[in-house]
């Protein structure tokens, strides 16, 4: 396949920017600093790396307004040196168009509909009454439960599980090894034993959502959970039974999320991170990683920390004193004040 030559100028004329340098500079390829060669393009996003920007060799680079003069390279001036470089990325690299049909080994149910752009792979399973949309592609060992439904655009890579009765959006990416709607972890205690409460909820998926490899999302109790449009999960996440994520909130790898919590819209939530059940997270969170959220956050805000494990009872009453630690230090300060002869 022939490499892409693009020129500055095409692509500030597609993605905005200003050219500093000559306009005519091609590119092929894209690279970071350290690896860039001739016909490279490469950007500089986080001011650490000025050394690697002056050594490199790139043929061109992207730089913020702040940065403008740091190379005399050709280069693009623009806002978000970061974002636009990923413009750049997915222009260069596009995800190749599937090739439609029904593979020979794969089955689908009566009743079960298949676009006629979609491409349905090797030993995948469509059951009855299912829906795969228009230009989706199921890869290799895909589970698309009876009555499930995937909207157009979808990249459904190999051995991922939509189980019964679940719907994913428009142009979701859903990578190996995902499960959306295993049942929801519900037990009621009966005696000694558990008995086990039918989950009948399902799994509702915006547009645009991708979910990461083996990122499990379990289907609704009584009523769904829900991810709302745009929303971005990273590998390995768990979402309990009948949580709700708003729209545009990204969550990076290994947290766990709790049944029955509403996370709001655009958050960010660091990897790692434990929520708890049953609680309200306000739109504009950040939550840093390996944090544990053990009650609502009712306000936009930045949130850490992690408490060490012990005994509940002990637990609890440090962690009342804790609570009170910033007025006990003002008032050691204040006491120091006023008694200086006693201070240590």
């Amino acid at each position: 396949m022939a490499a892409t030559r693009l020129r500055l100028r095409d692509l500030v004329d597609r993605f905005g920017g200003e050219i500093v340098g000559d306009p005519d500079t091609e590119i092929e390829r894209v690279a970071t600093l350290r690896s860039a060669g001739p016909g490279d393009l490469s950007f500089l996003a986080n001011p650490r790396y000025r050394n690697e920007l002056a050594a490199t060799r790139a043929s061109a680079v992207v730089l913020s307004p702040a940065e403008r003069e740091a190379s005399a390279l050709p280069r693009i001036v623009a806002h978000d040196p970061y974002l636009f470089f990923a413009r750049v990325v997915d222009l260069l690299h596009p995800a190749p168009a599937p090739a439609p049909g029904v593979h020979a080994t794969a089955v689908v149910e009566p009743g079960a509909e298949i676009a006629p752009g979609a491409a349905v792979g090797a030993h995948c399973f469509v059951g009855g009454g299912a829906a795969v949309g228009e230009g989706t592609e199921l890869g290799p060992g895909c589970y698309v439960g009876r009555g499930a439904r995937i909207g157009p655009g979808g990249r459904i890579a190999a051995r991922v599980a939509i189980h019964a009765g679940c719907v994913v959006g428009a142009r979701a990416i859903i990578h190996s090894g995902a499960v959306i709607g295993a049942d929801g972890f519900g037990f009621a205690r009966d005696g000694e034993r558990w008995f086990k409460i039918p989950q009948i909820g399902r799994v509702v998926i915006g547009d645009d959502v991708e979910i990461g490899a083996n990122t499990t999302i379990d289907r609704g109790a009584l009523d769904d959970t829900v991810l709302e449009d745009d929303v971005k999960l990273d590998n390995q996440v768990q979402v309990g039974h009948n949580c709700r994520i708003g729209a545009h909130t990204a969550i990076a790898g290994c947290v766990g999320i709790a049944g029955s919590t509403a996370i709001g819209r655009n958050c960010m939530i660091g990897g790692a991170a434990m929520i708890s059940g049953h609680l309200t997270i306000a739109d504009n969170v950040v939550i840093a990683g390996a944090t544990a959220i053990t009650k609502s956050i009712a306000k936009p805000g930045y949130y850490s920390g992690l408490y060490p494990f012990e005994e509940n009872k002990a637990w609890t009453r440090n962690a009342v004193w804790l609570r009170h630690l910033d007025a006990l230090a003002a008032r050691v300060r204040r006491l120091e004040r006023e008694r200086p002869e006693e201070a240590p």
